[in-house]
């Protein structure tokens, strides 16, 4: 594996409809083609292409006190100077 560096995080409490917000503006900045994070006075701008790979997961976590944890994961991944990439369909129901 390939060293990995951090570039933007962040883990905030939102509602459900501001996630939900904040993921449909997002579609729609992904679907121009340019990302632009901020948050304080950090900004990152990701140039995303036409074609990437949309990664999807659902975990399930227990705690030493049996406590779950649930959470759900979308990941856009791709690299630097590709124009293809292998991506399966993924559909909502």
């Amino acid at each position: 594996m390939g060293r990995e560096t951090v570039l933007f995080k962040s883990e905030e409490p939102k509602t459900s409809a501001e996630v939900a917000a904040f993921l449909r503006l997002l579609a729609d900045k992904v679907s121009d083609g340019q990302v632009i994070l901020k948050q304080g006075a950090t900004e990152l701008a990701l140039d995303i292409p036409n074609k990437v790979v949309l990664e999807i997961k659902a975990e399930e976590e227990l705690n030493k006190q049996g406590v779950k944890k649930l959470s759900l994961e979308v990941e856009i991944e791709w690299r630097e100077g590709a124009n293809d990439s292998a991506a399966g369909p993924v559909t909502l129901g």
